[in-house]
């Protein structure tokens, strides 16, 4: 089972240096794993949150799993509060004491998951696209395969109980919308839409490489250019220049694109920066 799951996986070649990112959940546990079968060297990462009782003897189920398998393990902690945005605020703590590159154990449900998050909320090419396949060499398997390894080579995955709480959208979508959709659909809908994500994928892609040839603070070249090349030029150049996490919504774009056709002075693009217009030209200030 393992050589057939490695061909549709993508790591690295062997004896390649590898971070994992590993929660000790049974898809990261088949991260970790299946790095090591491929033969890359691997450290484990666990990052402890803090958020449930005995969280902190989590690290354990990994740096055993780790040991097993000839990889290091490095423990980190990134207290995080219970509250308002808790999945996002953990992502970012989470990733702040990561190393650089991590790789991650997303399959292919967590992207079906995440493009219905993205459209609920709006998404454009961006968040239709889904979870980038870079550093994530799980995403063409499912769920369900991951388990499988665990209880293949006997593993004892964590189990997190917040998977189950529907206060969080993603369990929502996770435990309701998606067996509707397949029901709906009479038949199984994630790889259906994991598939429609790489096609978008391809689409971003190639909006970013003729983007590249765009100056963003041109107000007249901006104003001039078909519009889903001047929103993502826009798009890539406030994300990189304000640091955000996520691009600026459509609704900010638009705003800025009036600036750009001298219809407005200056617009808000969220965090407290702003686009003005001089001489032709975009500014972004703080």
């Amino acid at each position: 089972m393992i050589s057939h799951l490695l061909e549709r996986c993508t790591y690295p070649p062997a004896g390649t240096a590898v971070n994992c990112a590993v929660s000790g959940g049974p898809d990261s546990l088949a991260l970790l794993v299946l790095a090591c079968e491929a033969g890359c060297r691997v450290t484990a990462w666990h990052v402890d949150h803090g958020l449930r009782e005995g969280s902190a003897a989590e690290a354990d189920v990994v740096a055993e799993t780790a040991t097993r398998w000839g990889a290091d393990f490095e423990a980190r902690t990134a207290p995080c509060d219970p509250g308002p945005n808790l999945e996002s605020r953990a992502r970012a703590a989470r990733y702040g004491v990561l190393p650089e590159g991590v790789l991650t154990g997303h399959t292919a449900d967590d992207q079906a998951e995440t493009v219905l998050l993205n459209l609920i909320r709006g998404a454009g090419p961006d968040g239709l696209a889904g979870i980038t396949p870079a550093r994530r060499p799980l995403l063409a398997l499912r769920r369900h395969e991951s388990w499988a390894v665990c209880e293949t080579l006997g593993l004892e995955p964590v189990r997190d109980p917040s998977n189950l709480d529907p206060a969080h959208r993603r369990n929502r979508i996770r435990n309701e919308l998606l067996p509707l959709l397949c029901d709906i659909a009479d038949r199984d809908v994630v790889p259906i839409i994991a598939r429609s994500a790489g096609l978008m994928g391809g689409i971003r892609e190639l909006l970013d490489q003729l983007a590249g040839a765009i100056d963003p603070t041109d107000a007249k070249a901006l104003a001039q250019t078909p519009a889903p090349l001047a929103q993502t030029a826009l798009r890539r150049w406030i994300q990189r220049e304000t640091r955000a996490e996520h691009p600026p919504s459509a609704a900010a774009i638009e705003r800025v694109m009036a600036v750009a056709r001298n219809e407005a002075r200056s617009a808000e693009v969220g965090g407290g920066w702003r686009i003005t217009r001089s001489a032709q030209r975009l500014g972004l200030k703080r």
